[in-house]
């Protein structure tokens, strides 16, 4: 989303007066649109591949200045790789007329891509049937607190889920999400 709406900002054709920057929320996907099309040359498979031709300079380089850009051609990349490490579809890219669209689906079309060490919690927890951070931190040979780090990302993706009377409660265990 982050990168999606600074890409818009920074891409803009901000002579196109009356054409805002819009962000339609759906039930199913996020709709980021920025008046002007892609600059003349630059394809859909070219953005893809990181090739990047900057519309507003100044624009850019204050929010690279900010810290909001790392660089340049590099953000629909990002966009990709968020939403499959998510486990969701690839975001869409289009051009719209005389502007240029984001989509970014909101429900999981996939299974998240895991690392090799949130395989092994989930597979300890399938085994077990529910663990605590403690006897996770164990199994993956980790500190409890990179355990309790790696078991929020597992909630995060809706594939674990807490069992506990609080958000604090030290008898907290986590179970499999049922799908």
């Amino acid at each position: 989303m982050r990168e999606a709406v600074i890409n818009a900002l920074v891409h803009a054709d901000y002579a196109q007066r009356g054409s805002p920057i819009r962000v339609a929320i759906f039930d199913n996907r996020i709709e980021i649109d920025n008046p002007g099309g892609l600059p003349p040359g630059l394809t859909l498979e070219e953005i893809r591949r990181g090739v990047s031709k900057l519309r507003n300079r100044v624009i850019g380089r204050v929010f690279h200045e900010l810290g909001l850009i790392e660089q340049w051609g590099s953000g629909i990349q990002r966009m990709v790789g968020a939403c499959v490490q998510a486990g969701l579809s690839e975001p869409l890219f289009e051009e719209i007329g005389s502007g240029f669209r984001v989509t970014i689906y909101s429900r999981a079309q996939v299974q998240p891509l895991l690392e090799k060490i949130d395989k092994a919690i989930m597979d300890y927890v399938r085994k077990v049937k529910e663990a605590s951070t403690s006897q996770v931190a164990v199994h993956i040979g980790r500190t409890p607190r990179t355990a309790r780090t790696r078991l929020n990302h597992l909630v995060d993706l809706g594939l674990l889920v807490p069992v506990s009377s609080s958000p604090r409660d030290p008898r907290r265990v986590y179970r499999l999400a049922i799908k």
